[in-house]
């Protein structure tokens, strides 16, 4: 079957994040396997956090980052592939907020705005997050998040909230 695809590449945003079994070596293999989806590439990607757990505590620190592909794929056949990127890895859903294996999340799609069952873009909680705006900051300071405001200004007022510590600088452009 083949993915359907848009007529122009699109920028696409996601988050990744995992602690358990090995988190570093889970989030830099889901980067590099990002960049071997179909009609899509590793654009940049931001350094490693170290981040507390949110919502369900009894559970290891995250290791976090967020990735900018360019990409022919449309939203839903994107976090398709997300999807399939976890289930290789390993990832059960179990416990809403709890330990997991992987966990990439579609963040921004273009420009494109929707609300459905399987997909919310913008990501309905990424305004919120320091574990997602201090990377996604790294990569796209300037990037406006469509009637929340610029990723610089909401990092910072995120980061008074929830720490997200770097633990190596792997950017790439």
């Amino acid at each position: 079957m083949r993915e359907p695809v848009l007529p122009r590449p699109a920028h696409a945003y996601v988050a990744l994040g995992s602690n358990l079994d090995g988190p570093e070596q889970r989030v830099e293999k889901a980067i590099a396997d990002l960049d071997k989806l179909p009609s899509t590439r590793l654009l940049a990607r931001s350094s490693l956090y170290r981040t507390a757990p949110v919502g369900y505590a009894d559970q290891p620190d995250f290791v976090n980052a967020v990735a900018l592909l360019e990409t022919s794929l449309d939203a839903e056949s994107l976090l398709a592939s997300l999807f399939e990127l976890e289930r290789a890895a390993g990832r059960e859903r179990c416990i809403p907020n709890g330990p997991r294996t992987l966990d990439l999340d579609l963040l921004l799609h273009g420009n494109r705005a929707m609300d459905t069952d399987a997909l919310t873009l913008p990501h309905p909680r990424l305004h919120e997050r320091a574990f997602v705006l201090l990377p996604l900051a790294e990569i796209a300071p300037e990037l406006e998040i469509p009637g929340r405001g610029r990723v610089r200004h909401l990092a910072w007022r995120a980061a008074a909230v929830q720490s997200a510590e770097r633990m190596h600088d792997h950017r790439v452009a």
